[in-house]
C-alpha cells in the first residue's frame, strides 16, 4: 500500500516537472516571438550589427554573476567548449543577423510561414544528431504546428510591400526574396540552437549556458558593433526606444535563453521543438493587442490547430509516465 502511494507521488512529481518544463519552453519561444515582432521599430533606427551588439552588452551586464562556475559543475571539456561556441555562433550571432535583416526586408506573412518550419527542422535534427526516436504523435504535432502557423500567416491582411532589385545582371533578387532566404537561414540556426542546447544541458547549468553564449555573442558582434557605435548619434533615440531596447536585450539574451535551457533539461529536443510554434503565435498576438491588428475566423482556427499540436506533444508524455 505504502509502495503504491510512493509510486503515485513519484509519478505525479515527474508529470508536474514535465508539464512545468513545457511551460518554460513555450514561454521562452513566446518571448522570442514578441521581440521579433517588436524589433521592427529598433531596426528602423539602429543598424543591425549595432542593435545586436547593444543587445549582448545590456544582457551581459544583467547576468555577470552567472559566469561564475558552480561548485557542483565539472570543468568544461574541449568538446563542451566547442559546443558553447557553436551554440552562440549559430543561435545568437547568425540568428540575430539573419532574423533582424530578414524581418526588415520581408513581410510578416512570409516570416510566419517560414518560421512555421522550425518544429519540423528541430525534429529532423534531433533524429539525426541526437538519435532521438520521433514518434507518430510528435510528427503529428509538428504537422499541426506547421499547418496552424501557415494558416495564421496567410490569413493576415497586409498591404503589398514594395520590392526592389538587390542585384543586377543575371542574378536578380528582390528585397522580399532576400528577406525570406535570411529568415530560412534563421530557422536553421534556431533548430541547431535547440539541438546543441540539449547536449549542453547535460554538462552545464542553464544560467551558466546563458552567460557563456552571451559573452561569445558580444565578442563576435564587437568589431562591427563598436565601429558603428562610434559614428552613431544616440541622441536620436527616444526614451520609448531605449526602453524597447532594454526589453529586447533582456528578453533575447537573458529570459528566453534561460527559460529554454531550463525546460530543455527535462524534455527531449524533438518535443521541445514543437514549442517553437509559440514564436510566430506570439508575434501575431503582439500584432493584435499592441499594434491593433484584427483577428479573423481563419486566424482563430489556426490558433486552435496550434493548440492541438501542443497537446499532442505533451499529453502522450503524461500518459506514458502513468504506465
Amino acid at each position: 500500500m505504502m509502495r503504491c502511494l510512493n509510486d503515485s507521488r513519484q509519478t505525479l512529481n515527474t508529470r508536474t516537472r514535465r508539464l512545468a518544463a513545457y511551460a518554460l519552453l513555450a514561454l521562452s519561444m513566446a518571448l522570442v516571438g514578441s521581440y521579433v515582432a517588436l524589433s521592427k521599430p529598433l531596426v528602423a533606427v539602429l543598424p543591425v550589427f549595432l542593435l545586436a551588439w547593444l543587445r549582448f552588452g545590456i544582457g551581459g551586464l544583467a547576468i555577470l554573476p552567472w559566469l561564475k562556475k558552480p561548485a557542483v559543475e565539472a570543468p568544461m571539456s574541449q568538446g563542451i567548449r566547442k559546443l558553447v561556441f557553436l551554440e552562440s555562433f549559430l543561435g545568437n550571432f547568425l540568428f540575430s543577423i539573419c532574423m533582424l535583416y530578414g524581418v526588415s526586408l520581408t513581410t510578416a506573412v512570409s516570416a510566419g510561414v517560414i518560421m512555421a518550419s522550425i518544429p519540423a527542422v528541430v525534429a529532423l535534427m534531433s533524429w539525426y544528431f541526437l538519435k532521438e526516436r520521433i514518434g507518430a504523435r510528435v510528427w503529428a504535432a509538428v504537422a499541426c504546428a506547421g499547418l496552424g502557423i501557415a494558416l495564421l500567416a496567410l490569413s493576415k491582411q497586409e498591404l503589398p510591400t514594395q520590392s526592389r532589385q538587390v542585384f543586377s545582371g543575371n542574378l536578380i533578387i528582390t528585397d522580399e526574396l532576400l528577406g525570406d532566404l535570411l529568415l530560412l537561414a534563421a530557422v536553421l540556426c534556431e533548430a541547431a540552437y535547440a539541438v546543441i542546447g540539449k547536449r549542453l544541458t547535460g554538462a552545464l547549468t542553464p544560467k551558466r549556458i546563458t552567460a557563456l553564449i552571451n559573452v561569445w555573442g558580444f565578442a563576435l558582434m564587437t568589431p562591427m558593433g563598436l565601429y558603428l557605435a562610434l559614428s552613431f548619434d544616440f541622441r536620436t533615440l527616444s526614451v520609448g526606444l531605449w526602453w524597447l531596447l532594454v526589453f529586447y536585450a533582456l528578453a533575447a539574451s537573458v529570459g528566453s535563453v534561460w527559460l529554454w535551457m531550463t525546460g530543455l533539461k527535462t524534455v527531449p529536443a524533438a518535443n521541445a521543438g514543437v514549442m517553437t510554434v509559440m514564436l510566430p503565435i506570439s508575434s501575431v498576438v503582439i500584432g493584435v493587442f499592441v499594434l491593433g491588428e484584427s483577428l479573423s475566423g481563419w486566424q482563430t482556427l489556426a490558433f486552435t490547430i496550434c493548440l492541438a499540436g501542443v497537446l499532442l506533444a505533451t499529453v502522450p508524455e503524461a500518459k506514458n509516465r502513468q504506465s
